[in-house]
């Protein structure tokens, strides 16, 4: 019986979340090594930040993402979803196994509000034999943006991923009050893994003491076996957001 791991974590481009905007990157990576999770779903990865570059201590020559992936995860994508005139930042799949495919989605409903995507990849789990759908998101703070992001990933999900195949959604839903699935069209079939196993949303912001269910894994065509939110040290010294992880019986 083939199993399958992944962990979902807001990074803060990495810098603690403590206020004083310590560069923690080195401790993450390493931290992310320990988990040994099979699949990591990155929120606001720093892709390029040239001033950054040239004043920050340990700072990678390659993208945060390359860098935490390593040698660990050896297959990853990269989606943009905000650009100005110094770098960029966005979300990023880390994979042991090979991706099939991947895209970026534009799901930025008005022009004023913050640049959001959603990032789709599909990996082959050869022992397995199947093959899993990954989506990396990280949704708007207030509701009106939500809704119609919402709306988006459920009408990506119906129009280019098949029912029968597996389905893993993860992120930050910046769902303060746990009501992203009233907006879920029915029909997707999605179940949020903390919620199927303990009742409710894990409690993953502020991480030194989490206190609102933001982040989530919503899963479909996958059996889950057990979910945790890190919360013991190293976590939260180092981002704003503790991680979540699950595990999956393929």
């Amino acid at each position: 019986m083939s199993e399958l791991s992944v962990l979902t974590y807001n990074m803060h481009k990495g810098f603690s979340g403590d206020g004083r905007r310590t560069f923690v990157l080195p401790r993450m990576r390493e931290a992310l090594a320990g988990s040994a999770a099979d699949v990591v779903f990155l929120q606001e990865a720093q892709g390029e930040h040239r001033h950054h570059a040239a004043s920050v201590e340990q700072w990678p020559q390659a993208s945060q993402f390359e860098f935490i992936a390593d040698s660990l995860w050896s297959h990853h994508a990269y989606g943009k979803n905000a650009l100005y005139d110094h770098g960029h930042h966005g979300n990023a799949i880390l994979s042991r196994y090979p991706l099939l495919d991947w895209e970026n989605v534009d799901v930025s409903p008005y022009p004023f509000a913050a640049s959001r995507s959603l990032l789709h990849g599909r990996i082959e789990i050869p022992e397995a034999g199947r093959c899993v759908h990954l989506v990396c998101i990280h949704f708007g703070f207030i509701a009106v943006e939500r809704r119609p992001q919402i709306q988006r990933l459920c009408t990506h999900i119906e129009a280019c991923i098949p029912h029968h195949e597996a389905l893993i959604v993860a992120g930050d839903f910046n769902d303060w009050w746990g009501r992203a699935e009233r907006e879920f069209n029915a029909a997707l079939g999605l179940r949020e893994v903390f919620r199927e196993l303990h009742g409710r949303h894990a409690r993953s912001f502020p991480s030194w003491a989490p206190l609102f269910p933001m982040d989530r894994i919503y899963c479909r065509g996958l059996e889950v076996r057990a979910a945790t939110r890190l919360a013991g040290a190293p976590w939260p010294s180092l981002s704003d957001h503790a991680p979540l992880q699950a595990w999956f019986t393929l």
